[in-house]
């Protein structure tokens, strides 16, 4: 048995098609209706033939939904919310995509204060953006977290967790606020640094004369790879995220000093120490099927 079978969703980048076309090949009898804000993604939306229906207005997209998934930035979330609150099903289940959730859910609780709201965070994506860039497979084996408020039903979260499942992803709960740090480590300030080397690189083209990009090795262009992701989505992502980033990157800086000085003062033993220890720590990202095994990261050459 489906876990819905009118199924909304707002927000048609990357992971609200790849979520449309998953319905579609997972969930084929559910009726999928889509909107988003710009009138040029609708339309090509429609030529893509990717629903049973696109609205023009969030309010419309959602009359009938019994879940609506919200695939904005997650600084659109509160106006969207306000959007749909006055067509919003009473037993309509309310979840969404965003990259942090404290913030999320607070945006959502002004406008939606009734309604069912189950966040969640599917761990998923490329550096490319648009309709024409989502793919259904993308959620298999990833992980996707739910971060339900107290007041959630549980049969509302065990409703979204068969969602996740039927595209083959794992579905882990966890609190909002440990979300918010545990994604700061793993995606937010790993973004961050890439951002700021590949800028860092840009400035430095005067001097090294277009060598940057000529010479690139492998870790820069992975660099690059992150630092072309949609820079509004990551804007918004570390305005809302803001503490739990901060943190991080408070403790980053002391271990960026730690090895500057190991560096400086010839402290061989402990760069091998740190390199031997984040060398476990990706062969475990592999052994738990996070990333692929293949040299160069599967690179064809």
């Amino acid at each position: 048995m489906l876990p819905f079978s009118r199924v909304t969703i707002i927000g048609l980048g990357l992971i609200g098609s790849s979520i449309a076309r998953a319905v579609r090949d997972y969930m084929p009898t559910v009726r999928l209706t889509l909107h988003d804000a710009d009138p040029a993604v609708r339309e090509r939306v429609r030529a893509l033939d990717l629903a049973d229906d696109v609205a023009d207005t969030a309010g419309a997209a959602v009359i009938d939904a019994d879940l609506v998934m919200l695939c904005v930035p997650v600084g659109a979330m509160g106006a969207v919310a306000e959007a749909i609150a006055h067509d919003l099903p009473a037993d309509a289940i309310v979840s969404d995509v965003g990259g942090s959730k404290a913030s999320v859910i607070a945006a959502l609780r002004e406008h939606l204060p009734d309604a069912v709201i189950v966040p969640g965070h599917p761990v998923a994506g490329t550096e490319h953006s648009g309709p024409d860039a989502g793919f259904a497979s993308l959620f298999k084996s990833r992980w996707c977290i739910l971060t339900p408020t107290p007041e959630a039903p549980e049969a509302a979260v065990e409703r979204l967790r068969a969602f996740w499942q039927a595209f083959g992803a794992q579905v882990e709960i966890m609190d909002p606020k440990h979300h918010d740090l545990v994604l700061a480590v793993t995606s937010h300030v790993p973004h961050l640094i890439a951002y700021t080397i590949v800028g860092t690189a840009s400035d430095l083209e005067d001097v090294t004369q277009g060598e940057v990009i000529k010479f690139s090795a492998g870790g820069f262009r992975d660099f690059t790879r992150i630092a072309a992701s949609d820079p509004t989505m990551w804007r918004d992502v570390f305005l809302n995220n803001r503490e739990a980033v901060l943190e991080v990157l408070q403790r980053l800086t002391e271990d960026l000093t730690m090895l500057q000085r190991a560096i400086r003062w010839g402290d061989g033993d402990t760069l091998f120490d740190l390199f031997t220890r984040t060398r476990a720590v990706r062969r475990s990202i592999v052994e738990q099927g996070q990333d692929d095994a293949a040299p160069d990261f599967g690179r064809k050459h």
